[in-house]
């Protein structure tokens, strides 16, 4: 068994924030991020032992790969800092998280600072696109001779699959982008709180919901987002020197109860072709969540009190329904239409509004995620906090859950 993790503090930028119209790159969004974390969790910068990043394509985006040693940049006390970056496509922070949780649960450091982030905003829709692209197998899959979209393209390939495994209806995606936009508008970080639509913006109506590839709609789409999240961990020892000097209880602390890491095949042919006999299409997923949940002492992941999970499309957010245990496989529908995963529904699912709603800085959104988590376990989520958030758990995956990750943050026992 691991130990747990506390979670001392965290920031996350406003992801409605365009930073090179600003005239800001990179290295500003890592510096803000940073200082805000280190103020939030109330230390010192010299407190903080190893550093690690989140970070899927900021040579692409930013022309910028060696992001470590930012932290020295910022902070004179972290010059030496031992630090890395890790790359899982959109999962490249959940990975920077765990990879700090071994430092930490194999006794090197007592403290780091995971901080992910990507700067996307600073080329064309297009451009974009083609750079994301580079989370699926160039050349192999989603190929310019396919589509003009890779990922819209990939995931309208899941709802095809689902719609011959079990049948699938536009009403119950629609739903899903009808809801995180509207959690959106209770956050104050989120990119589209302020976004207006018009009656019918949530239907297969083409004007109000063009399609983009196949039968993935425009609401159907996570956002292009600039932002950042970070996280200051700790071990159990640091985090009871941490307590006693701010005249806190261990419990309330939020921390890090359970973890899930799997991967897949990169080819989603491949990974189709894996599960054709088996109840779910990702077994692989379904094992992630499951994991996470049992080390942290559930039975499953729906019985936890909500789920933060990668909306990149709703689709991928119908498949977590139903590989997180919610309903049988293939009936996520369910759990929709009985208002199962609203904000106050007996399963909220991205409060937060998601990477629909709130934004997806692709290395950002591990990181983001676990620290929601972190804020709805302690009450601070604001606006959007849950009635009943005592446990949480998140889903975060990279390419079409090429890699999987899960974390449970929790207070109490």
């Amino acid at each position: 068994m691991s130990s747990d993790i506390y979670i001392l503090g965290g920031s996350q930028s406003d992801f409605a924030r365009n930073w090179a119209r600003e005239g800001k790159g990179i290295y500003e969004m890592f510096e803000e991020s940073l200082r805000e974390a280190v103020d939030n969790a109330d230390i010192e910068p010299a407190e903080i032992e190893v550093g690690h990043v989140g970070n899927f394509v900021g040579e692409l985006f930013a022309r910028q790969g060696l992001l470590g040693g930012f932290f020295g940049q910022v902070y004179p006390e972290l010059a030496a800092l031992p630090t890395s970056r890790h790359e899982a496509a959109c999962a490249s922070g959940s990975i920077a998280i765990m990879s700090a949780m071994r430092d930490i649960e194999a006794g090197h450091y007592q403290m780091a600072c995971v901080l992910g982030l990507e700067l996307m905003r600073n080329v064309d829709g297009k451009t974009g696109a083609e750079y994301l692209g580079a989370a699926a197998w160039n050349g192999r899959e989603a190929t310019p001779e396919d589509c003009d979209f890779p990922w819209p393209h990939m995931f309208d390939r899941l709802t095809e699959e689902y719609d011959r495994r079990y049948g699938i209806k536009a009403d119950h995606l629609n739903s899903i982008a009808e809801i995180n936009f509207a959690n959106a508008k209770l956050n104050p970080r989120a990119q589209t709180r302020k976004w207006e639509f018009a009656q019918g913006a949530f239907s297969c109506n083409d004007e109000l919901n063009p399609v983009i590839e196949g039968r993935v709609r425009k609401q159907d789409c996570g956002q292009i987002t600039d932002g950042a999240a970070c996280v200051i961990l700790a071990s159990e020892s640091k985090a009871k020197e941490y307590a006693a000097k701010h005249g806190l209880a261990l419990g309330d602390i939020p921390r890090i109860k359970g973890w899930g890491h799997r991967s897949a095949p990169i080819l989603l042919s491949r990974k189709l072709e894996i599960s054709a006999d088996a109840p779910l299409v990702f077994p692989h997923a379904a094992q992630c969540l499951q994991e996470a949940a049992q080390r942290a002492g559930f039975a499953g992941a729906a019985q936890l009190d909500g789920l933060e999970t990668h909306d990149c499309f709703t689709m991928t957010e119908y498949m977590a329904i139903d590989h997180a245990g919610l309903t049988a496989p293939g009936e996520s529908w369910k759990a929709i239409e009985e208002g199962r995963i609203a904000k106050d529904g007996s399963f909220p699912i991205n409060s937060s509004g998601g990477l629909i709603g709130l934004g997806h800085p692709v290395g950002a959104t591990g990181v983001r995620m676990v620290l929601d988590c972190a804020r709805q376990v302690t009450g601070r989520a604001g606006p959007y906090q849950l009635s009943k958030a005592e446990n949480m758990i998140t889903f975060n995956m990279g390419g079409s859950t090429t890699t999987c990750a899960s974390f449970v943050v929790g207070v109490g026992a």
